[in-house]
């Protein structure tokens, strides 16, 4: 299935499925996706949390880059990357971010190094927003030019899996399941099916993305969907966990005059460099994390029941706009409403006091330790 052309809304190869599954279909990111499904959003989210929840995310990009050997393709990432990639063993993932030169975020994604006999030497796998995706190839491809080849993978699809149940609808089709950790990957198949197995995710809990041909996509769904563990899930719960998981979304969260240091994300940079640098940004980055930002990305939670959402302005005590709200929900699992924003570093240590104005209504909360609920990811020793 080709893609269409860049501004025209596409269809991934799950469409007819999610109409059959009487999904509400809506415009995200270019591509036509399930916003919810008819037992709805609330159901949606606390099924991923309890049992196991198959997304549709085929409108990520997914990017190849190819170099002469490994050495030469971890170069090339870790000029516009600040993870280290050089200590990534074969099968290991990462989360980082796409900096411009200013240290700007172009995008948040997570790079794979393929297993032994994958793929060859010099070959990194990225999986990118799917609003971004040609942003960032293009970026890669005009900043790279000479050092690496870097192509879109537009006839993959790819499917998440997510839930504490996760593991054992997996394990009933591949022994794959018990050989990966948490940011680990491998090839394997799946009811016949060869996938490229990831154990990762966007909701905090246990799971994994399976990346998969696009003709195979539809068989992938109703293999795992007739499983009595596992329900279709859309957009708002997807949404609705990954902000519980205190997980960014690009475009909200963060942007390319966003620097990861106030975005909380110094997590995703190396931590060997921190003193080395050699990204691009690194001189103002490394600024930042020795003397701090004047803003900081911080969690939020509110009183009552009320969602507080993106847009919101954040006051403080006296009625001053320090902030603004960049993603809010009703959290289903911790049932309360609650947020991510900016505020003043010097005004957002947890249990410091904000308060948010919805429509005028001042709603009070205050600055909490993210991620709102604990995670539940798999390490392997």
């Amino acid at each position: 299935m080709a893609e269409a052309l860049t501004g025209e809304v596409n269809k991934t190869p799950l469409y007819d499925k999610h109409v059959a599954a009487g999904g509400r279909m809506v415009e995200f990111g270019g591509y036509m996706l399930p916003v919810q499904y008819p037992d709805g959003i609330v159901a949606e989210h606390n099924h991923t949390r309890n049992s196991a929840s198959l997304f549709d995310v085929s409108h990520m990009g997914q990017i190849v880059l190819v170099a002469h050997d490994h050495a030469a393709a971890v170069k090339a990432l870790e000029t516009v990357t600040p993870a280290d990639l050089a200590s990534l063993a074969p099968g290991e993932m990462r989360y980082t971010v796409l900096l411009n030169r200013d240290g700007g975020i172009e995008d948040d994604l997570i790079i794979t190094r393929p297993v032994a006999g994958q793929a060859e030497d010099g070959v990194m796998l990225m999986v990118v927003n799917a609003a971004r995706k040609h942003h960032d190839l293009r970026y890669m491809q005009e900043t790279l030019e000479g050092a690496a080849r870097i192509e879109m993978r537009p006839d993959l699809a790819l499917i998440a899996l997510q839930g504490p149940l996760a593991a054992e609808v997996l394990g009933q089709h591949t022994d794959i399941v018990e050989k990966l950790g948490f940011m680990q990957a491998a090839p394997t198949t799946i009811g016949g099916i060869e996938a490229v197995v990831s154990r990762s995710g966007y909701t905090g809990e246990d799971g994994f993305e399976l990346s998969i041909g696009h003709a195979d996509a539809e068989a992938l769904f109703d293999l795992l969907v007739s499983d009595a563990r596992v329900k279709p899930a859309g957009l708002g719960a997807r949404d609705s966990l990954r902000l519980e998981a205190g997980l960014c979304l690009y475009g909200h969260d963060m942007d390319d005059r966003t620097d990861p240091v106030s975005a909380s994300l110094v997590f995703a940079i190396g931590k060997n460099r921190r003193t080395e640098g050699g990204f691009f940004g690194a001189e103002a980055i490394l600024k930042k994390i020795a003397e701090g930002t004047e803003n900081k990305r911080v969690g939020i939670k509110f009183e009552g029941r009320q969602p507080v959402r993106e847009g919101a302005d954040l006051v403080d005590v006296h009625g001053n706009v320090i902030g603004k709200v960049t993603s809010g929900t009703f959290g289903p699992t911790i049932q309360a409403p609650i947020a991510m924003g900016y505020m003043p570093t010097d005004a957002s240590s947890v249990g410091s006091p904000v308060t948010a104005l919805v429509r005028g209504k001042p709603i009070s909360g205050a600055v909490v330790k993210m991620p709102f609920v604990q995670n539940h990811y798999v390490r392997k020793p």
